[in-house]
This record gives structure tokens, sequence and C-alpha cells, in this order.
């Protein structure tokens, strides 16, 4: 089985052109260009895309900024996610539920690069069916967010209803999702986030027990919470002090699942000078020091779970069925024009941490 792959404009020769927003040089978002670019015919088992709406994670900034590891040759486009419409099948494109993909389908796709672009062209196995009365926006806001804090929370950390997890950065995109999810589950959670707005927000609407300021010296206030005992499970997508913080929290048999690392890049251009600070304050875990406490360390990377393709594929499709009767809420800050000038703006836009929940281009 293959990981998650794909881009606008793939390699191989192709009828017609596409608009992409490119990564041509690091720097800050004024960095973006855009420009046209080759667009294949889909060839056996694709399916070629018109895209409506492309969500922005935080992964888009690192990739930008030069912060980030795999990723392909400069020039490309950066977008993990995207909802759209078909508008070509090659031989073979069949969907999940075994029908064929049509022309006129909407859809979502998860890929590894590429989605800030009009048009793209996927290998089915990247493709999943889009609900009907699903808007684009809210179907390309879900899919990163839910699947990162569903794996976080239930295969890797292994939560039980009664449990406390702790979400750093409770007011982002996957902070959003998993408060959803753990609250669903009977978990007891509590968050951080920067904005009192947000930190309400957390707790009116989301579910959180309590949420506090991720600027100051939380730990203390969530130690006052919980007494000694301590946390079972910590999301963690910050580094540096935060998991120190989050590692003294842990309660015995607790687990910390890392899953990113804000804290390398709190401005909107690269610092390798903060970078490495962040880098040196983050704890190193030998695995002779887990075994006194107890506690353990995981981390997860949504799109290099290609081995888990099927239990990916079933756990999105129950994601967007509740997004749509509204048992989930694909939590969604504003949007952006898909085009360079949007994306840089909305790249500057999350670098301020002015954003509750997700930011998404739209066509």
């Amino acid at each position: 089985m293959t990981e998650f792959t794909g881009n606008a404009g793939a390699a191989r020769a192709g009828s017609g052109t596409t608009r992409a927003i490119q990564i041509e040089k690091h720097g800050p978002p004024e960095v973006f260009v855009e420009r046209e670019i080759p667009l294949p015919e889909p060839g056996p088992g694709e399916v070629s895309i018109r895209v409506e709406a492309a969500g922005i994670n935080f992964a888009d900034l690192l990739m930008r900024a030069g912060l980030y590891d795999t990723v392909p040759a400069r020039p490309y486009s950066p977008g993990f996610e995207i909802a759209g419409i078909v508008t070509a099948v090659g031989v073979g494109a069949i969907c999940g539920d075994g029908e064929p993909w049509r022309e006129g389908d909407p859809c979502v796709a998860l890929l590894r690069h590429g989605g800030y672009a009009r048009d793209v062209v996927l290998p089915t196995r990247n493709v999943f069916n889009r609900p009907a009365g699903l808007s684009a926006v809210e179907a390309a806001a879900a899919p990163v967010v839910f699947l990162t804090a569903h794996v976080c929370l239930f295969e890797s950390a292994r939560v039980r209803p009664g449990e406390t997890v702790l979400v750093l950065g409770a007011g982002g995109g996957v902070g959003t999702a998993a408060v959803q999810l753990a609250a669903a589950h009977g978990l007891r959670v509590i968050g951080t986030a920067g904005t009192e707005v947000k930190r309400r927000y957390v707790m009116d609407e989301l579910g959180a027990e309590a949420c506090f300021d991720s600027r100051g010296d939380w730990e203390p206030d969530v130690r006052a919470l919980v007494g000694e005992r301590g946390i079972d499970v910590a999301l963690d997508s910050v580094g540096g002090a935060a998991t120190a913080s989050c590692r003294r929290l842990l309660a015995p048999l607790g687990q910390i699942v890392f899953y990113g690392f804000s804290e390398a890049m709190p401005g909107s251009s690269r610092n390798w000078l903060r970078a490495a600070r962040a880098w040196l304050m983050t704890p190193r875990f030998h695995p002779l020091s887990l075994i006194q406490p107890g506690i353990g360390v995981s981390g997860v990377h949504l799109l290099h779970l290609h081995e888990q393709e099927e239990l990916l594929r079933e756990h999105l499709g129950r994601i967007l069925t509740q997004v749509l009767s509204g048992d989930l809420t694909a939590v969604v800050d504003r949007t952006f024009p898909l085009t360079r000038d949007g994306a840089v703006e909305a790249h500057r836009y999350i670098h301020e941490r002015r954003n509750l929940g997700k930011v998404v281009l739209e066509a």
C-alpha cells in the first residue's frame, strides 16, 4: 500500500493547465507566487478534481518557512486537504463504496502537498465521498484536524471514559477537534488557549471543563484543578517548555502524544536561533526515564499513516457524516480567496494566532 500522494500538475505530460499557489523560496508569507502549471489527464485509477476549498494547517506555514522535512523539490504547492468536484475520471477509478467515480461527484481528498491549486489529479485512494449537503468549506476544514485528533486520542493514547486529557492549543484546528471528540467520549477535558475569547469558546461551546492562558504559566492552574494524581493524556503540538510541563503533570501510566512543534516558529519567518532554543528546551525521553514514573511518549504524523488507509477512510466517513448532522462542528474561523494574495493574508492571520479553529482558502 502506498502513502498519500498527488499534486497539482504531475510530472506526466498533460493536456491542460491550472493555476497554483507555490513556494519557490523560503521566507515570510509574501514569498508565495501564483503561476500556471501543467495539468495532466487522469490516468488509470485517478481522478481530476476542481478545488472548491483547501484547508490550511500549521504544517503549511512550516513548509513555507523551510522548517518542514518531507517536501518535494521547489517550486511546489502546500496543502494537505481539499474539497471539490470530480471533473474527469481515469480508467478504473473506483470510490470507497465500490462504485465508479463520475464527473460532478462531490469529494474530499487528502494529499501530501498540492492543495493550493484550482485543480488537482489524484489517485482514488486519496479521494473520499463528500456527503450531500456538506459545504466545501466545512469538508475541507474537517479531515486533517479530526483524523489527527482521533488518532492521537483513540489509536495512540487509547483513552477511556473518565480519564483526564490536556489539550494544548485547544483553540486551534486540531485542538477544537480534540476537545469535541474527547468530551463526546466521556473524558474530562482541560485546554490551553491564547485569548479569553478562545478560552470561553473551548469551554462553553466545545465542552472543556477548564481552559487556561497558554501565554502564561498554566501548569500550576492545571495542577490545582487535577490534584496530585495529574492527567492521563497530554496532546502536545507546542514543544519546548510546554512539553516539560506536560511531563510533570502526567499521572502514572499517563502519556504525552506529540504531533506538532509550533514553538519552533513563533513568528512569520524562520529563525534558526528560536528554533534551536525550542529544540533544546523540549525534554529528551530516555527509555529508562519512563520506567519509574510509568509514563509513555508517542508521536503522530497523520499523512505518514499510509499503512492505515482503511482505518482512516472508515473514520473520515463517520466524521464527515457527524459534521453534516451537527454532532461535530468543523470550526472555521474565516475563509480567504484561493489566490496568491489570499494565501498570503491567511498565513499572516494564522501567524498572528488570531484564528479560532480552521482557516480555509475558498475558490
